[in-house]
């Protein structure tokens, strides 16, 4: 598979990106938790390159291989907190938008906001919509896995 477009996005279209991950990083989630998002959501989506960078990214605030390796399997692993699968569970749901998938349940949305105030749950919406957001483009560009931004 080969990259559809080598050019990188205009200048105004990365002005916009930076101000959402200013806010997303701004609302007091525990950035190891907001790695942990984006790489689920990346996994689901099939994103090579997403995964590859969240990987990347998320070393670099300190998570462990051996947690990183079983976000595939969060629920079946003692490795994350209480929170952090609270977290997991919300990414899936809200990434799992598809014909017949319950979505954000009331019990999916309980268990998160018993772990996050209101700041906090918007920055791991924000995180989970620009991750979605980032796959589909990914997707459609044939962006290929190795770089990391």
């Amino acid at each position: 598979m080969e990259a559809r477009i080598k050019s990188p996005a205009n200048a105004d279209v990365m002005t916009a990106i930076q101000g959402l991950y200013r806010a997303m990083y701004s609302g007091g989630v525990d950035p190891r938790v907001l790695g942990l998002v984006h790489l689920r959501a990346s996994q689901i989506n099939g994103c090579s390159p997403c995964v590859f960078a969240g990987v990347d990214s998320a070393k670099k605030h300190g998570e462990t291989d051996e947690r990183l390796h079983n976000v595939v399997t969060w629920r079946e692993t003692p490795f994350f907190s209480e929170g952090e699968r609270a977290a997991l569970a919300l990414t899936e749901a809200a990434t799992r938008i598809q014909d017949g998938a319950p979505g954000v349940t009331d019990e999916i949305w309980d268990a998160a906001a018993t772990h996050f105030d209101e700041k906090q749950l918007s920055a791991i919406i924000l995180n989970i919509a620009l991750t979605n957001f980032f796959n589909r483009i990914n997707h459609t560009v044939r962006e290929q896995a190795g770089k990391t931004w």
